[in-house]
């Protein structure tokens, strides 16, 4: 109880927590000929499953994720800390079986989700549609069933469910119907989250969705934790040019100089995402090096003695062009998840 989660040391009081250092090494992974109360069909299911799982570790730590302060404190509260000091987290402050990670595309989703296979070193199944979805009858919600043993089996795990919207649409808002093998496969996997809420297995749902206003009622529920990772502020699109584009970075021995006003161009970007700053970071970055071209064209194969090789520096109004002709993939969206956000947020 409270006198076996804390301890008292010559600092003062210190919790007692399992040791969640990431491993770089490759994950070892407890053998399926010890997946006991299995059949030799679910033993093969099993097989395809386990190519899902994260072997490697992903790296992505937290100070990797510019921006998303809220988002990153809810997945430890809800993920990380209930591994690390599992003492707290008892009787009613049991920790979250489920959580959705939801917002426009290129938000850091699942940079998050990778954020949370590195923190605790869990098992990290990364689940989409086609693992889960067989054109054999019954065969989907058979992998479902033996993707939840095998989380359960392989412990702590998190179960990644990547374009949720794609596996657990609304049933019965099909025209012409639901295909009978898709409701059982839904049906299944509500099934096997209840499992989750009943049982003391260290085993997380997390679920990405860029479109949240089409899952199942049914889902949301199960999924305790609804959070809306949003575009990035004005100071988080800062943040990601400086990182893009420093003052000075050296690439294949060319140095790439910048000289910009940072400031600017994060207010400049309203409306981006984090991959669509990429992108333009990129582009602007490649318009000094398609100048070389020509110089590189031209030189001689059979002379070894390379052009001295020099690239002009990447402005401002350089950085302003590239805006003008490169538009935000989802700027259009944002109110309609706030919208959504209001009706069914769950923080």
């Amino acid at each position: 109880m409270i006198q076996d989660a804390v301890k008292v040391s010559s600092n003062g009081i210190a919790l007692n927590s399992l040791n969640c250092d990431p491993d770089p090494s490759e994950r070892l992974l407890k053998p399926l000929s010890a997946f006991i109360g299995m059949t030799g069909e679910m033993r093969e299911l099993a097989t395809v499953v386990s190519k899902d799982i994260y072997l490697h570790n992903p790296n992505v730590k937290w100070d990797d994720i510019i921006g998303l302060d809220a988002a990153k404190r809810l997945v430890k509260e809800a993920v990380v800390y209930p591994i690390r000091y599992p003492q707290l987290f008892t009787g009613i402050l049991s920790p979250w079986k489920g959580l959705l990670l939801y917002g426009p595309p290129g938000t850091g989703k699942t940079l998050l989700a990778k954020a949370v296979a590195t923190e605790c070193n869990t098992t990290f199944f990364n689940i989409s549609a086609s693992t889960i979805v067989s054109k054999w009858r019954g065969d989907s919600e058979k992998l479902v069933r033996v993707l939840f043993e095998l989380a359960r089996y392989h412990a702590p795990s998190t179960i990644f469910l990547d374009e949720l919207d794609s596996v657990m649409s609304q049933r019965g808002t099909i025209s012409g119907g639901e295909h009978e093998g898709s409701r059982r496969m839904k049906t299944e996997l509500l099934v096997q989250m209840d499992g989750l809420a009943r049982s003391d297995d260290l085993v997380f749902v997390l679920a990405a969705s860029n479109l949240p206003w089409e899952l199942d009622s049914a889902m949301l529920r199960r999924l305790e934790k609804r959070i809306l990772v949003d575009l990035p502020s004005k100071e988080a699109r800062r943040v990601m040019i400086q990182h893009w584009l420093p003052p000075l970075s050296n690439s294949g021995g060319v140095e790439l100089r910048t000289d910009l006003d940072y400031g600017l161009l994060g207010q400049e970007t309203d409306g981006y995402s984090g991959s669509d700053i990429k992108l333009v970071c990129k582009e602007a970055a490649m318009r000094p090096v398609r100048k070389i071209f020509d110089a590189l064209e031209n030189h001689q194969p059979g002379n070894s003695n390379l052009p001295t090789i020099r690239l002009d520096t990447i402005t401002t109004a350089d950085f302003l062009d590239v805006i003008a002709h490169t538009k935000p993939s989802a700027k259009n969206l944002s109110q309609k998840y706030t919208a959504w956000q209001r009706e069914f947020e769950s923080v």
